[in-house]
């Protein structure tokens, strides 16, 4: 079998996991319009939750089923607690307590659970060049977006959160509990921020592992479009493909400097994104 195809086809697996993380800061953004740096460490505390509970029961789906509560639960605390705070004094506020956030998360896993890296299987077979668990997560990631995007465009609960995030004065006149919105929001990104999680750390997991998956994640949301969950899948599948190439062909060590370079050349020539749209501003 060519080169090229199977890095093609491991490109897959990776850009799954970068456009279920990438989604999760779309869906944040589109609900509160914050980027929320934080996300990589409630993924992480989530996904330690799963290995302590199928350590204790033997049983991946109930870890599974634990992480994606956690996820959201931790996402919505955070918002109360720390995010909502920093945000009433400006945008920069915000940015420092998500990624001063992520900094204390790390430390805590690693005193709790030690930085030792600890087995976390995978949900089906992993053997194989497009294995059972590869095609899990790139169907699981598609539905997910499909679920984002029909909420977003086609319910009530999707059209005040984003009412919300664009215009929470107005929203607030017309009845929409513009802070359970937001919170609401939140969570559903640290959910599915949870799911990315449990699909980016087998075979081992430890404090820093999801640290350079982020960058990746962050360069499909970016390039994608901040304000477009399609947008950003097919973006975190491309950034897959694109840096599997990269290491296939030229080496592992210039997989992050191609992510940023990337990453600079879209926006230089998009600076919303290939799919994003700019709002236009009244003067």
């Amino acid at each position: 079998m060519s080169t090229w195809w199977t890095l093609t086809v491991g490109g897959l697996a990776s850009g799954a996991v970068y456009a279920a993380l990438g989604l999760s800061l779309v869906i944040i953004f589109r609900a509160a319009q914050v980027a929320n740096f934080a996300q990589p460490a409630l993924a992480l505390l989530s996904t330690y939750f799963a290995v302590t509970v199928n350590q204790i029961t033997g049983t991946y789906w109930l870890g599974f089923a634990v992480a994606i509560v956690a996820g959201a639960v931790l996402g919505a605390l955070s918002d109360r607690l720390l995010i909502r705070p920093a945000r009433a004094h400006g945008e920069l506020g915000s940015v420092i307590v998500t990624l001063g956030l992520l900094l204390v998360v790390q430390a805590i896993a690693g005193m709790v659970w030690t930085s030792e890296p600890r087995s976390f299987g995978y949900a089906f077979d992993f053997r194989g060049l497009f294995s059972a668990a590869n095609v899990f997560a790139v169907l699981v990631v598609l539905f997910t977006a499909a679920g984002v995007l029909l909420l977003f465009k086609f319910t009530s609960l999707g059209l005040r959160m984003r009412a919300a995030a664009f215009a929470p004065e107005v929203a607030a006149l017309a009845g929409v509990r513009v802070g359970l919105m937001v919170t609401a929001g939140t969570a559903l990104a640290a959910a599915v921020g949870a799911l990315a999680g449990l699909l980016a750390v087998p075979p081992l997991l430890y404090p820093t592992v999801l640290d350079g998956i982020f960058v990746y994640s962050l360069t499909a949301a970016v390039v994608g479009g901040l304000d477009n969950p399609i947008g950003t899948v097919i973006a975190g599948f491309g950034t897959g493909i694109g840096l599997s190439y990269v290491s296939g062909y030229f080496g592992p060590e210039l997989v992050t400097l191609a992510s940023l370079a990337m990453l600079v050349v879209v926006l230089s020539l998009r600076p919303h994104g290939l799919f994003g749209r700019g709002l236009a501003r009244r003067v």
